[in-house]
């Protein structure tokens, strides 16, 4: 089989051990109608460290088999909403406890305090 990549997006993660499953969505031109049709298909890839989640925006690469269905290992993440959301919380939550700290403390409070 010769090398092949594909993007796709993770569906289902978390359920087997160092498996997940991956949409790969591509794109035809009808030959009769000539519009433009969705054709997807799924993979079950390798994940070695169970790092992936759902909705994971990531590039799989085809290998030898490792199990009955198995034909595709984990290239690399290219984009992880939920990671990229609690590393936005955790800066957020560090801005907040520096501003915090950095001021007299209670300002917000005495803020809404009516005079």
């Amino acid at each position: 089989m010769p090398p092949m990549a594909f993007n796709g997006i993770v569906t289902k993660a978390g359920f087997m051990n160092k498996t997940a499953t991956v949409t790969v969505s591509r794109w035809i031109i009808h030959k009769l109608t000539g519009k433009r049709i969705e054709r997807s298909r799924k993979f079950l890839i390798h994940d070695e460290n169970n790092q992936l989640r759902q909705d994971d925006l990531v590039t799989i690469r085809n290998c030898r088999p490792i199990s009955a269905m198995k034909r595709f290992r984990l290239e690399r993440v290219l984009k992880s909403p939920e990671t990229e959301r609690d590393i936005a919380r955790a800066r957020k939550a560090e801005e907040t406890r520096n501003a915090t700290s950095g001021s007299k403390g209670g300002s917000v409070l005495e803020a809404l305090k009516p005079s």
